[in-house]
């Protein structure tokens, strides 16, 4: 007898995937606030075609975490990926404490532009979130191209 398999996703909210979002986001408003000294990341872009596909998948990515539900993911705890991702966003911060000190060094750059994209991936991967795996993963390639072209 041939079975129907179900979806294994479903159209829900996650308040985890919202959180990380905001959290990568905050040194952002900061930013857009309050420039750094020596504000690098304001100059025009020399990879617009890269930069405007980076962030539709930048919008599929936070979708995702906050909208695509795996049926088989288990009840959110600090799981040795969340614990991963955490220590991202601590990395991602460490780079804008740096860039806000007027270090515009290929070191603080990189983690201007990997751990975010690390953590929406750990996290994706621990709630089993393959649409956002997919979508973060070629976001990251998106911003590592715009930061390593732009900036270094």
């Amino acid at each position: 007898m041939n079975t129907i398999r179900t979806s294994r996703y479903r159209f829900g909210f996650d308040i985890w995937g919202l959180l990380l979002f905001l959290l990568v986001m905050l040194p952002n408003f900061i930013w857009f606030a309050v420039p750094a000294p020596d504000d690098i990341l304001r100059t025009e872009s020399v990879t617009p075609v890269v930069d405007i596909i980076g962030s539709v998948f930048q919008v599929l990515t936070v979708a995702c975490l906050c909208f695509v539900i795996c049926k088989e993911r288990s009840k959110f705890r600090f799981s040795p990926l969340v614990v991963a991702t955490v220590a991202c966003l601590a990395a991602y911060y460490i780079g804008w404490a740096r860039y806000y000190a007027d270090i515009t060094a290929l070191w603080v750059i990189l983690l201007l532009t990997l751990p975010p994209c690390l953590a929406f991936i750990l996290f994706a991967i621990d709630r089993k979130n393959l649409p956002a795996v997919v979508s973060a993963a070629s976001f990251t390639v998106c911003h590592c191209i715009f930061g390593v072209v732009n900036y270094l």
